[in-house]
């Protein structure tokens, strides 16, 4: 787990990330999963390979309840169930964007339900 502090990919300015929606479903083993879906954009001169993600959801007092970090997966397919893949298969290429799911196995409880902060910590490029 990365510090709340710790500072941004300096090509993340070049990847706004848009269109965020939020979704729960039950898992196998009788606990909840939580789906963040977005758009991301690259508006930079690379060709993104990878993206790592740090996800911070706050509690009421806002202060944050649950930290955590991991690598941006693009959605391949909707139908007939989301399927998703690393980057790194389908590199976004200047001026593409992608639909992208991170998902959580759990949330701890004293989440305030609200969108959490997402920060691009790491972007690998060719």
């Amino acid at each position: 787990v990365q510090p709340i502090n710790t500072p941004t990919d300096s090509y993340a300015v070049n990847l706004p990330i848009t269109d965020l929606k939020m979704s729960e479903a039950n898992n196998f083993v009788g606990g909840k999963q939580t789906y963040i879906d977005g758009h991301i954009t690259n508006r930079g001169s690379k060709t993104v390979t990878g993206i790592t993600v740090q996800v911070l959801f706050r509690n009421f007092a806002r202060e944050v309840a649950q930290n955590e970090t991991q690598e941006m997966k693009l959605i391949r397919m909707r139908q007939p169930y989301v399927d998703v893949g690393p980057i790194a298969d389908s590199p976004i290429k200047p001026g593409e964007g992608r639909d992208f799911r991170l998902i959580f196995d759990s949330v701890k409880p004293d989440w305030d339900g609200a969108y959490p902060e997402i920060r691009i910590l790491h972007v690998t490029t060719q």
